[in-house]
């Protein structure tokens, strides 16, 4: 049986739901296989925080857990005293005889009961095709994913490994957002009743070139002093691939040029924009030519930038 997932994840009974997704996050980050290659105990400590955040990282589950309703493993607990306790429905209990379980009454023998029906009738478990019996379905399996922004955006497909030493080709869908939890069918641990499902965080991994503000994209353009001043055409990255923009004449650092349609989707394949914020830069190393010219200027066209 796995060990108690609140000791397994070093929180308390009392933690909220943010404190046990980010024990979960610090400790699969550090344990994930892709960190730790051929590092066996690496491998199985992943495996465990794994199943522990499947345990109290859901909310209906970690109710049962808490109340004594699944064990460690996710596996239903029978509770009570038994068939025929003092909450029993059945009174007296049941007293073998036969060639099954008869219930119990004033000294005499009640009808024959299958112990298959008992329990499908009384915890409302499925029946197996063969015609009966428990059928319990798998645990779900969670994995975080990290994606690139360009893929947030327009989609795609990534592998994803899970704690079970398996992988899945995930497909991303168009406009993904972060924190955004896509869940996979029947892709989770078997189970006599169906596997369980595999749930997968979304995590948009931080770009060198765009930033998101809100719901906006935005992204800082060098440009030069000829550019600025006299206006010019100049080559802007965006996600989609680099386009040319139009720098207006006696542009500032600071001033912000609209590219429509080239920012983030909105789930439904609707694009935002993109916002260029220029940023006039002077060449690398010294220029006399362009020294001798701002001395011309200072001492002809003295002025004083205004301040932001």
């Amino acid at each position: 049986m796995a060990r108690d997932p609140y000791l397994e994840l070093g929180v308390s009974r009392t933690a909220t739901a943010a404190e046990i997704r980010k024990a979960f996050h610090k400790l699969a980050k550090q344990h994930h296989p892709d960190a730790n290659t051929g590092d066996k105990k690496s491998e199985d400590r992943f495996k465990q925080v794994s199943a522990a955040f499947d345990i109290i990282g859901d909310v209906d589950k970690r109710k049962k857990f808490d109340a004594g309703e699944i064990d460690a493993d996710g596996r239903e607990t029978m509770r009570g005293g038994g068939f025929g306790g003092a909450g029993s429905p059945f009174g007296g209990g049941f007293n073998r005889g036969g060639g099954g379980f008869s219930r119990g009454g004033g000294g005499g023998e009640g009808p024959e009961i299958d112990l298959n029906d008992l329990f499908g009738d009384i915890l409302g478990r499925n029946r197996g095709a063969g015609g009966g019996g428990f059928s319990p379905r798998g645990g779900d399996v969670r994995a975080r994913l990290d994606i690139d922004l360009e893929e947030a955006i327009k989609g795609g497909k990534k592998r994803v490994a899970f704690s079970d030493g398996r992988t899945i080709d995930v497909t991303i869908p168009v406009g993904a957002q972060e924190g955004q939890t896509l869940r996979l069918k029947g892709q989770g641990s078997p189970g006599r009743g169906g596997a369980g499902d595999a749930l997968i965080e979304l995590a948009i991994k931080p770009h060198p070139t765009f930033k998101r503000e809100n719901d906006t994209l935005v992204m800082d353009l060098p440009i030069s002093v000829p550019d600025a001043v006299l206006g010019g055409k100049v080559e802007a990255p965006t996600p989609d691939g680099p386009v040319t923009l139009s720098i207006p004449k006696g542009s500032n650092s600071g001033a912000k040029l609209r590219l429509k349609g080239r920012g983030l989707s909105d789930g439904k394949g609707k694009r935002g924009d993109l916002f260029a914020r220029l940023v006039v830069t002077l060449p690398e190393g010294p220029d006399a030519e362009l020294e001798k010219f701002a001395e011309a200027w200072r001492a002809q066209r003295p002025y004083a930038p205004r301040r932001r």
